[in-house]
């Protein structure tokens, strides 16, 4: 009897182990993952999609909407349209923020840029994801909102002293469609992104910007909105 039970118990644990060895070998490895948004992201020229812009903090939670557009090398524009109009771009090389009617206008350098939408420009670089991001890894424990997507955990490179972690949502094809950022203070952006459309027809001048007549400009490395 004793032999029985002991028998039983053995192979329990034998098909228990399989069972776990069988998922661990199915899940993503981090490489793997990065490589096929490399492989994505480089081969694009341009870039357009719909964002949702969620932020949460200080006891309040912010939602905000529009359109994303990106073009090699490094310029990018966020147009947003709810709940106000107002405008983020970067040609390469500087970063502005406007909000129209208003009498000022930003300006930042964008090597020198504190923002968190900035490090996106590497959505359309000739880089690794690894490279820009600190200790990325698969985020096992982070729930996808989408069903089959992989959440990549990491923080931004040179970003350290200010965000404590980002949650990147990637598609198993590359795609990325969500990423969160947490910040030290315990505040939390998340970005969404829908209907992407990849290759589009993008003008240089859409991402030039020229301050309207009688607007300041505020020289500045964080673009407040």
């Amino acid at each position: 009897m004793k032999r029985s039970v002991t028998l039983v118990r053995l192979v329990f644990t034998l098909v228990f182990a399989v069972g776990v060895a069988a998922q661990l070998a199915a899940q993503p490895d981090v490489h793997t993952v990065a490589d096929k948004v490399d492989q994505r992201y480089n081969h694009l020229q341009t870039l357009e999609a719909q964002f949702s812009e969620t932020y949460s903090g200080a006891g309040m939670t912010r939602t905000e909407s529009g359109t994303l557009t990106l073009k090699k090398p490094g310029r990018m524009r966020w147009d947003y349209d709810q709940p106000r109009p107002k405008m983020f771009l970067t040609d390469g090389t500087t970063a502005w923020f406007y909000v129209p009617g208003e009498r000022q206008v930003r300006r930042a350098p964008v090597k020198q840029l504190d923002d968190l939408r900035s490090p996106l420009r590497y959505l359309l670089g000739k880089t690794k994801l690894e490279k820009e991001f600190v200790s990325l890894a698969i985020a096992t424990d982070a729930k996808p909102v989408n069903a089959g997507d992989i959440v990549l955990r990491g923080i931004p490179k040179g970003m350290q002293e200010r965000v404590a972690q980002t949650l990147v949502e990637v598609t198993p094809d590359g795609l990325i469609t969500r990423i969160a950022v947490e910040e030290l203070d315990g505040s939390v952006t998340e970005f969404r992104f829908l209907q992407q459309r990849e290759n589009v027809q993008l003008a240089d001048q859409h991402f030039r910007f020229t301050p309207p007549p009688g607007v300041e400009v505020v020289q500045g490395t964080e673009l407040v909105q």
